[in-house]
C-alpha cells in the first residue's frame, strides 16, 4: 500500500537513503518509536522525586497496573519478567498509536515488525521454560500418555509455531485494516474530517490490540513455567 505522505521517508530522501526509506517505512518508524520511549523514560526518570507530581502520579499507577496484572497471573515467581512484558506493551501500543498521527507510519503495520515481536515472544518462552525446569521442560511436548508421545511431540511443535503465525498475523491485520481505511478517507474526504471518528476508534483498537498481545504473551509465560502434567 502507498501512504501519500510519510516524513521519516521524506527526511531520509533528503538524508540520502531515500531508497531504504521507501522500502522499509517500518524500520524507520521502528527506531522513531524506539527514541521516543527511550527518551520519554529518561526523562521521566530525572524527574522522579519523593514528593510525586501528578505526571508521575499517573505512570505509577500505569506501570503498576501492568505488573500487579501480570504477577496475578504469572504468580510471584513470574515478577521478574515484569520489564519484558512492560516493554512488550509499551512498544506496540505506542506503534499502533503513531498511526494516528498524519504522515507516521505504524510499524506494526508491517509483518516484518509483529513478526519479529512474535518469535521474541515465543523464543523467550521456551527460554523461560528452560530456566524453570531444565532439560524436564521437554515433559511438556510429550502428553500424559507415553505411548503417545512422539505424535503429541509433533502436535506441540506445530502449535508452538502457530504462536507466531497467531500473535503476528492478528497484530498486523488489524493496523493494516485500519491504516489502509485511513488512508482511503484521508484521499476522499481528508478536509471534511471524515476520518475523526475511524481515528477515534483507532484509539481502542491501538490499546486492545497491544492489549491482547501483552495477554498472551504472559499466558505464554506462565503456561513455561507451570510443572507439565
Amino acid at each position: 500500500m502507498e501512504h501519500p505522505y510519510l516524513f521519516i521517508v521524506k527526511l531520509g530522501q533528503i538524508l540520502g537513503f531515500g531508497g531504504f526509506a521507501e522500502e522499509h517505512p517500518h524500520v524507520l518508524y521502528t527506531w522513531v518509536v524506539m527514541i521516543m520511549l527511550i527518551g520519554f523514560g529518561a526523562l521521566f526518570a530525572k524527574s522522579l522525586s519523593m514528593i510525586p507530581s501528578k505526571g508521575q502520579n499517573f505512570f505509577e499507577f500505569v506501570v503498576g497496573s501492568i505488573e500487579d496484572f501480570m504477577v496475578d497471573i504469572t504468580g510471584e515467581e513470574g515478577r521478574y519478567l515484569f520489564p519484558i512484558i512492560a516493554t512488550i506493551f509499551l512498544f506496540i501500543f505506542v506503534s499502533n498509536i503513531i498511526g494516528l498521527i498524519p504522515g507516521f507510519f505504524p510499524p506494526t503495520a508491517s509483518l516484518n515488525t509483529t513478526g519479529a515481536c512474535a518469535l521474541t515472544v515465543v523464543v523467550f518462552t521456551h527460554f523461560i521454560g528452560v530456566k524453570h525446569h531444565g532439560l524436564k521442560y521437554i515433559k511438556h511436548f510429550m502428553g500424559p500418555v507415553w505411548w503417545m508421545s512422539p505424535l503429541i511431540f509433533v502436535i506441540e511443535l506445530i502449535g508452538h509455531a502457530a504462536r507466531i503465525l497467531s500473535l503476528s498475523f492478528r497484530l498486523f491485520g488489524n493496523m493494516m485494516g485500519h491504516e489502509i481505511v485511513l488512508s482511503i478517507l484521508f484521499g476522499l474526504a481528508g478536509f471534511y474530517l471524515a476520518p475523526l471518528p475511524v481515528m477515534g476508534l483507532g484509539i481502542f483498537v491501538a490499546f486492545v490490540q497491544a492489549f491482547v498481545f501483552f495477554l498472551l504473551s504472559i499466558i505464554y509465560f506462565s503456561a513455561a513455567m507451570e510443572h507439565a502434567h
